[in-house]
């Protein structure tokens, strides 16, 4: 396949990679936008809360992730019989995993947000929120299988549909049980958490129809007999560094939450205000490395491993660039964007320096997210384990408390501690990529 065909193929997949992206994160920010007119102590709490759903939905990716690198691997083969194995192995086990931590999230809801050091001022609305959402998260366990299955294929279509009408459903629910429109009653921060369980209710059963329709119409019982115990452990291989890496940071992030908490709710306010807006500025190489991945999965699929090596050069470039971009406009116009979320000056003033620092931030996270994805997609998903695992907690962890809290310089100290463990993980890990050693790792 010539590199202009690949290139083309590149921009299909990210566009729309980018735009269910987008509606993605906007599915968390509609909450803390809606809620800031609400107070910014209901900001806060739900903030922790999905600091903690974020933790919660990577477990489930374990499954979706590796099932997605192994099927874009097995359509370069041409191994359908194991593609179907494949997706309906990681059905079944997420299924029976997001039951069980539904279940667990909505018992013990109370005493993890203790765990946590959630503040008295703040259990009230953070143990409503985490109890709903938490309790019907399993739905997302399901959602991510789905979709993963679906643009390993190429389908990426229709997640990004189904995404904006989840959208749709989910601000119209948080108009109306937030501030009692539409004949609801107001319910504040229990009305946020309804809407936007019930909106995931919804994309699990659109992507559920369009996935039996559009790309694996059954799963034969007979491909099951005897379980395919080769597929599942490719599922392990790959899924468990893959959930464990990304469990390392997100756990990191937890505990880094835990210390800004004890800095003051403003400095929480400001953490979640600031991590809403930056999202979208590396949502850019988030999408064209999901693009760009499912090439790289096929083309080792098929040992093509120059071409793909090629392929990952080249997009990774262009996220440098418009992330990078992106970040520079949140330094110009930070004050202009945060007093649109909050009219508290101290909050803004220590935002427009997240920003500021966060620049420098980007450059390492745009480095990791690349190299860590794309060498998983290949098959090498054991080394950005060890080194996520090393400096999430030695750097992003430890240096951050030390210099947040001992020696005083808040959350702003906390963010020059990020970005280096963001620079050092991504000055590593791209040597990783260029030494050509996960050529030796697909799975076919």
């Amino acid at each position: 396949m010539a590199a202009h065909s690949l290139k083309r193929q590149l921009k299909t997949l990210t566009v729309p990679v980018f735009i269910e992206m987008a509606l993605v994160m906007m599915l968390g920010a509609v909450d803390t936008v809606m809620l800031s007119r609400y107070s910014d102590n209901s900001v806060a709490a739900v903030g922790l809360d999905n600091q903690l759903m974020s933790l919660v939905f990577l477990v489930y990716q374990f499954f979706s992730m590796g099932a997605a690198i192994i099927c874009a691997q097995y359509i370069g083969a041409g191994y359908r019989k194991r593609l179907t194995q494949v997706v309906g192995m990681a059905l079944v086990v997420n299924l029976l995993l997001g039951l069980t931590v539904s279940a667990l999230l909505f018992v013990f809801a109370e005493q993890v947000l203790h765990l946590m050091g959630v503040r008295p001022d703040l259990m009230g609305d953070a143990l409503v929120y985490l109890r709903l959402t938490g309790a019907l998260s399993f739905f997302q366990a399901l959602s991510l299988t789905f979709s993963a299955s679906l643009r390993s294929a190429g389908k990426v279509t229709y997640p990004m549909v189904v995404t904006g009408v989840v959208n749709v459903v989910n601000i119209i629910g948080n108009y109306a049980l937030i501030f009692g429109r539409l004949g609801c009653p107001q319910m504040g921060v229990e009305g946020a958490a309804i809407a936007t369980a019930a909106s995931r209710a919804v994309a699990t059963v659109l992507l559920g129809a369009i996935h039996f329709r559009k790309h694996i119409p059954s799963f034969p019982l007979r491909y099951f007999r005897p379980i395919p115990w080769r597929e599942l452990r490719n599922l392990m291989l790959i899924g468990i560094p893959a959930m464990s890496e990304n469990i390392s940071y997100n756990l990191s992030q937890v505990v880094v939450t835990y210390f800004i908490n004890q800095i003051s709710n403003e400095a929480l306010a400001t953490r979640t205000y600031c991590a809403n807006i930056i999202m979208f500025v590396y949502l850019f190489c988030l999408s064209i490395t999901q693009g760009g991945d499912i090439l790289v999965g096929q083309l080792v699929g098929q040992r093509r491993h120059q071409a793909a090596y090629l392929m990952g050069n080249y997009f990774f470039r262009w996220s440098m660039v418009i992330t990078l971009t992106g970040s520079a406009v949140l330094v110009v116009f930070g004050h202009d964007i945060l007093s649109a979320f909050t009219d508290n000056e101290h909050i803004i003033a220590m935002g427009v320096w997240v920003f500021v620092i966060d620049w420098f931030l980007e450059i390492g996270r745009t480095s990791n997210i690349f190299a860590t994805s794309t060498l998983r997609a290949t098959g090498d998903a054991i080394y950005p384990l060890l080194i996520a695992i090393v400096f999430n907690w030695t750097v992003a962890v430890g240096l951050s408390y030390v210099v947040g809290i001992p020696l005083g310089y808040g959350l702003i100290g906390m963010w020059v501690a990020f970005a280096l463990d963001e620079n050092i993980r991504g000055v590593i890990l791209m040597r990783r990529w260029r030494s050509g050693k996960w050529r030796t790792k697909g799975l076919t």
